[in-house]
């Protein structure tokens, strides 16, 4: 009898061991994950391997004008190809109210990172910086280098500004008087542009009359147009810095019958300017590359939420170049534009 116990007693012990030993065999797969995250499978709620953290950041425009529609479409193509959503934002009033107004309400949704072209840098910062306490920070478009921000993704301005330099010039070989037109001249991009224009042209015969500004008013920056062209009849070229300002000058100048008789350079590349150029209305225009604004600040911006190097260079600058567009290559631009808008 007590040899028939203790033999059962081995048995049970025995089934238990293998038993044991099976349930370790069959945990080994999802201990280990199948991959470098540890990740198991759906049933377990986590990840399965390869998926991405899931990121939402902002895009915030400095006004609302179609230039920021080819950034936007960049923006789109981004977040198709990194599986993230991103915040695109226009201030519709083009001011810096508007901005914080805008950020305040984006930094409350907790965003995990925020792209920006500031209206006013020099009394934005501490607006800027308080972003930039709380996530990732970058400027696009127009710089706040005194902020904290952790890089610049954009144009040289002041380089731009010395190719609309070449171009007036170029129109103006035996010199002239020329009126500049912009939103603001207090915004980053603004200065940098007039700056690179004054200093091409100090050796030449142009006289720079003055800049106007509009505080991104569509219709004063065409009344400024109206009033320099009524007030000097000698002006001898139109330059618009900011986008709108090439259409509003374009306008004007029909409407005071001088189409083709007051030479234009632009920048940037809404259509009513590509028209421009198309019918001679318009000598050039600078174009920036916005599908890069918004492609490239996106980029980063989830690459620093996920904890990844954004490949930020030292200096801070991703800087992406300005392209001169006369009548001679215009419908290539615009038709490689057209695509890109169709992304």
């Amino acid at each position: 009898m007590v040899q028939r116990l203790m033999r059962l007693v081995a048995v049970l012990v025995c089934l238990t061991t293998v038993a044991s030993c099976g349930s370790k065999e069959e945990s080994k797969p999802t201990a280990s994950g199948g991959g470098a995250g540890g990740a198991t499978t759906g049933a377990s709620g986590a990840e399965p391997s390869g998926t991405k953290k899931p990121v939402n950041v902002a895009f915030v425009t400095n006004n609302p004008s179609d230039f920021w529609q080819i950034a936007h479409a960049g923006i789109r193509k981004a977040e198709s190809d990194l599986g993230v959503t991103c915040d695109f934002q226009m201030p519709p009033d083009g001011t810096a109210a508007d901005q914080q107004r805008i950020v305040e309400a984006l930094m409350a949704k907790g965003v995990q990172g925020m792209a920006i072209s500031p209206n006013d840098p020099a009394n934005q910062t501490d607006m800027l910086n308080r972003i930039a306490a709380q996530m990732p920070l970058i400027t696009q478009d127009s710089d706040a280098p005194k902020s904290n921000r952790v890089a610049y993704v954009g144009t040289n301005n002041y380089k731009a500004g010395v190719e609309a330099g070449k171009l007036i010039k170029e129109v103006l070989p035996n010199g002239g008087k020329i009126m500049l037109f912009v939103g603001r001249i207090d915004a980053q991009n603004a200065l940098e542009r007039a700056n690179g224009i004054k200093d091409t042209l100090k050796d030449s015969k142009v006289e720079v009359l003055d800049i106007r500004t509009d505080g991104t008013d569509r219709a004063k920056a065409k009344s400024n147009v109206e009033d320099t062209i009524a007030r000097t009849p000698d002006i001898a070229c139109l330059v618009g810095l900011w986008s709108y300002n090439t259409p509003a000058i374009i306008s004007a100048v029909k409407d005071a019958g001088k189409a083709g008789k007051i030479p234009i350079v632009g920048f940037d590349e809404e259509d009513d300017t590509l028209q421009g150029v198309v019918d001679g209305n318009v000598y050039a225009t600078v174009v920036q590359q916005p599908y890069q604004f918004g492609y490239q600040s996106v980029k980063i911006l989830t690459a620093l939420a996920r904890g990844e190097d954004g490949g930020i260079p030292s200096n801070k600058v991703i800087e992406v170049p300005v392209k001169v567009i006369k009548k001679d290559g215009v419908q290539a631009f615009w038709d490689e534009l057209m695509k890109l808008r169709s992304k």
